[in-house]
């Protein structure tokens, strides 16, 4: 699996969009600047009062004066710092609360969005990488907001605090400060861009990993069947490597980096306090200005470390949400129209008027496609694989859009119409249904989520359900498994027949719906079907013609177009047609010595009166 390359980030865009999921919290959000600037005022100001506690100390014998004023002193000391803790106390909150709610909404928006996606979308994208997006996206605005209220706004107010400060005991001192701490931000900016392409290289060979082991674990069957753990463990064995070469140079990167940033620090504090000693000598400075100068030094260099960290992480978190806002940012394949209405069921009678679709690459799949189905028709599409059968399924569902012609329902342009609506009036059994990792009786209910208990059950009754699922020690309850892998292929089609059940939709589409069953499972459900097609408009796919013969008609395709059109008996009395050769070539192997057909079980069985 190649490794998936992360594009550019664009900072200014996930901030916009951050700040606008922020700010729907107004109180909180003001709270956490507000508690900024109390920590950071407190981070400034208490010194001040440590640096007039360390003066009195050192200007003599205590007198009385003196211990009182140290007492004065003490306390305003003590008092600041507890503002600050209060500060801190309040930030905390504020962010936890703007955070907890926003990634909540962040995670909420891009889980909508992107499920409003075609399904070309669906199927163009990897399954892992879309989740990842959306996880990455809702957690890295975590990243973010902590970056920016823990670190970068923080230190801008300390370092404005005490330039200002040591700008009023020294200009000289204060300009210094400024244009060392300018200085210093930028080089580690600069730094930052230069170990990226290391990181991408990093980032390149952990996505080589990840591929890897993913890839293995859903082949272990393959790897298990073909005693290939020793080459895989060796394979393994190259691609980890690679990304210990990467992960390596990152690391002596950042070691190199912090050397440069140690020295840096060490060469402000000497050149601050070497001119505080001049000007101690020139009696501008006192003992407690010392104290005061070390304080400011350290507390600004620990922040301005931390940005250098920070800087890293906060680069990380606007790739990594640039990657889902790209999606959201994409317009949806699938929209209503700007006037859609829900569809107005009727009789549930379909037209399709000279219906043209291409995919993207020009490759035409239909062809001036025409078909009128009539109230509470039962229709069958025969045709080989290529001829568009699954294609009109997915047509009718609008999940692709038409290059040209028009499907209506009732007389209504399905465009037209509302996809919530449309999709509602339509009950779909696949050909390889795929369940949720959730319970049997959630998966069931999933044809109308609004459906009691005992109506699930008696949906599964009809679908022949019931007797594998009395089986399990839970009953209903018990877990599926991803896409339904603890089912077999027949059980997972009995539960995508019983939510069509459940649904009673008013149109029935059959993709396939018992390619997964055996001789014996059709036969359970053959009264089924019969009751699942009474009364509604039936579209039916069909590779195996006996499925489909007793159907009220037979629609043959060919290259995207109808052919032919007529019952099984009015087909097969054309002198030499398509249907007639699939036909000989399927009822070969399944006639009698009588020459009738030997009983399978299906479809066939399935009365036109339904």
């Amino acid at each position: 699996m190649p490794p998936e390359k992360k594009k550019p980030a664009r900072a200014g865009a996930v901030l916009r969009a951050y700040g606008a999921a922020a700010f729907v919290y107004p109180w909180s959000f003001g709270a956490a600047i507000l508690a900024a600037v109390i920590i950071e005022a407190s981070g400034v100001i208490a010194p001040l009062f440590l640096r007039q506690f360390i003066n009195l100390l050192s200007g003599g014998a205590p007198t009385g004066a003196a211990v009182q004023t140290l007492f004065v002193a003490l306390i305003l000391f003590t008092t600041t710092n507890i503002v600050g803790w209060l500060g801190q106390r309040i930030r905390l909150f504020a962010v936890n609360r703007v955070e907890s709610r926003a990634m909540v909404d962040l995670y909420r928006n891009a889980f909508d969005y992107m499920l409003g996606h075609s399904h070309e979308f669906f199927i163009s994208n990897f399954t892992g990488t879309l989740t990842r997006r959306v996880t990455r996206y809702a957690r890295s605005f975590e990243q973010v907001f902590d970056s920016l209220f823990f670190n970068f706004f923080p230190a801008l107010l300390f370092a404005i605090g005490i330039i200002s400060v040591l700008s009023l005991r020294s200009p000289l001192l204060g300009a210094g400060l400024l244009v060392w701490t300018v200085f210093f931000v930028y080089l580690q900016f600069r730094m930052m861009l230069k170990r990226q392409p290391l990181r991408a290289a990093r980032t390149e060979e952990d996505s080589r990993v990840t591929g890897f082991l993913s890839d293995a674990v859903l082949n272990h069957s393959t790897i298990t069947a073909f005693a290939a753990v020793p080459f895989e463990s060796s394979h393994f064995g190259e691609t980890i490597n690679r990304w210990y070469i990467a992960l390596r140079r990152v690391w002596d990167a950042d070691l190199w980096v912090f050397a440069i940033q140690g020295l840096l620090a060490t060469g402000i504090e000497f050149t601050l306090l070497a001119a505080a000693i001049l000007l101690w000598q020139q009696g501008l400075m006192t003992v407690g200005d010392f104290v005061l100068i070390q304080i400011y030094v350290l507390g600004l260099f620990n922040r301005i470390w931390s940005i250098g960290q920070n800087m890293r992480q906060l680069y990380d978190a606007f790739a990594d949400a640039t990657e889902m806002l790209d999606i959201m940012e994409l317009p949806h394949g699938i929209v209503d129209a700007p006037d859609a209405a829900p569809l107005q069921l009727g009789a549930g009678a379909m037209s399709f008027d000279s219906v043209r679709f291409e995919y993207h690459d020009s490759h035409a799949v239909l062809n001036e496609f025409s078909l009128e189905v009539k109230p509470q028709e039962k229709i069958a599409l025969i045709g080989s694989s290529g001829a568009g059968k699954t294609t009109i399924t997915k047509l009718l569902l609008r999940l692709y859009e038409l290059t040209s012609g028009t499907i209506s329902i009732d007389g209504q342009d399905i465009s037209k119409v509302t996809q919530e609506s449309l999709r509602k009036a339509i009950a779909f059994v696949p050909q390889e249904p795929m369940l949720f990792h959730r319970t049997l009786m959630d998966n069931i209910r999933y044809g109308r989520q609004e459906a009691t208990d005992n109506e699930v059950i008696e949906a599964a009754k009809q679908a022949h359900c019931y007797e594998f699922i009395s089986q399990y020690p839970l009953g209903f309850e018990t877990m599926v498994g991803e896409r339904g892998v603890k089912l077999s292929g027949g059980e997972r089609q009995r539960v995508a027949i019983a939510r069509a059940i459940l649904k009673d939709a008013p149109i029935l589409v059959l993709d396939e719906a018992t390619s997964s069953l055996d001789s014996e499972s059709e036969r359970l459900i053959q009264d089924a079907l019969l009751k699942l097609m009474k009364g509604k408009t039936v579209i039916a796919i069909a590779h195996r013609l006996s499925t489909v013969m007793n159907m009220d008609r037979l629609v043959v395709m060919e290259h995207g177009s109808v052919v032919l059109s007529g019952t099984h008996e009015e087909l097969l009395s054309h002198e030499s047609n398509l249907y007639k050769k699939l036909w000989e070539i399927q009822a070969g192997g399944f006639l009698r010595e009588d020459g009738t057909l030997s009983d399978r079980g299906d479809f066939g069985s399935v009365s036109r009166a339904a």
